[in-house]
């Protein structure tokens, strides 16, 4: 168990799923702070039906905290983490600014726990839609090694914020109506529309979003080798992140075989009853900390690919459950 727990960006989307996560999993510590911008600091909020204050996020602010768990932006994370951990914290952190960084641990616990395990400083938790997939990835790469990945990733408005989710309500409602609205995150109308670009032009055409799918799940599985494809979409759906995968692995998988790897994986749930209308959406995995996985079938142009639907809460698994996660594998570590 940790003395003091500090959750860093306490007030944001995913900063309030993590301090609802501690609460609902009984997360145990002597002291829990929690530290905020500038702007939100001095705002009451209430754990575990006690009042606490949101403090001021500082360089100072670390002192005597043995675990941080911090959301932020790339810039914040960049800034203040490294003062976390000169102060003698643990730090898990969701923001994108660490997780390449050779001597940061990627983790997703069901995947490489011992990574976060045997880390020092900061431990990085993935980009949502590298979490869900490298999740779906994990158990058909324990029976023959991935060679390929295709993926085409149908992502949420959530995932750019709290500001996203208010650019599709506000500009599907202005559309309905007739009127004009003047969207603050997306380049283009979200409203009845597909973005197929998440994050800004990186390498060969492949977006920032794109390229954190390929180098995070060779980071993660341990295997520069895999080859990754992805496209990523932004879609008009507030919450959940849906993925079309296909994988080619070195011997061929039946969707016989995939299915019973999937349902006895941890966090994984399969809903694939395709004749009866089951499969996962958005709609029935909001709120939920599974993976769920569906439409398991064998790819047709190939006879060593298997293709699957994948669909998972962002906010949570994709962030802030995976970063609990992390935080009670630790716990449960020091004993």
């Amino acid at each position: 168990m940790f003395n003091t727990v500090a959750v860093v960006g306490a007030s944001g989307a995913v900063g309030r799923i993590i301090l609802e996560l501690l609460e609902e999993r009984n997360f145990e510590a002597k002291e829990f702070r929690f530290l905020s911008s500038a702007r939100s600091a001095g705002t009451e909020i209430t754990f575990k039906n006690k009042a606490y204050t949101l403090q001021e996020l500082t360089e100072d602010a670390f002192e005597g905290i043995d675990l941080v768990i911090a959301s932020t932006p790339d810039d914040v994370a960049a800034k203040y983490l490294p003062a976390a951990v000169k102060a003698g914290a643990t730090v898990i952190d969701e923001s994108g600014y660490w997780r390449m960084k050779d001597e940061v641990a990627l983790v997703v616990p069901e995947i490489n726990p011992e990574a976060a395990i045997n880390a020092k400083g900061i431990i990085a938790s993935p980009n949502c839609s590298t979490t869900q997939m490298v999740l779906a990835m994990k158990p058909l790469y324990d029976i023959s090694p991935i060679r390929r990945v295709i993926v085409s990733t149908y992502q949420a408005t959530s995932g750019a914020g709290l500001v996203g989710t208010e650019d599709l309500i506000h500009g599907s409602q202005a559309r309905l109506q007739g009127d004009d609205y003047q969207y603050k995150v997306f380049a283009h109308p979200i409203a009845f529309n597909a973005i197929p670009q998440i994050g800004s032009h990186k390498v060969d055409g492949y977006t920032s979003e794109e390229m954190k799918m390929v180098y995070e799940t060779r980071k993660i599985l341990g295997d520069p080798n895999i080859q990754v494809n992805p496209t990523c979409v932004r879609i008009p759906v507030w919450n959940c992140h849906s993925e079309s995968i296909t994988v080619e692995t070195e011997t061929p998988i039946s969707p016989e075989q995939a299915r019973e790897a999937f349902e006895k994986f941890p966090g994984i749930t399969v809903v694939d009853d395709l004749d009866n209308g089951q499969y996962p959406m958005p709609s029935n995995s909001d709120g939920s900390d599974e993976v769920f996985v569906g439409r398991i079938r064998k790819d047709i142009s190939n006879p060593n690919g298997l293709s699957f639907w994948c669909v998972s809460d962002n906010l949570r698994k994709g962030a802030a459950t995976n970063a609990v996660q992390i935080a009670e594998l630790l716990s449960k570590h020091r004993g």
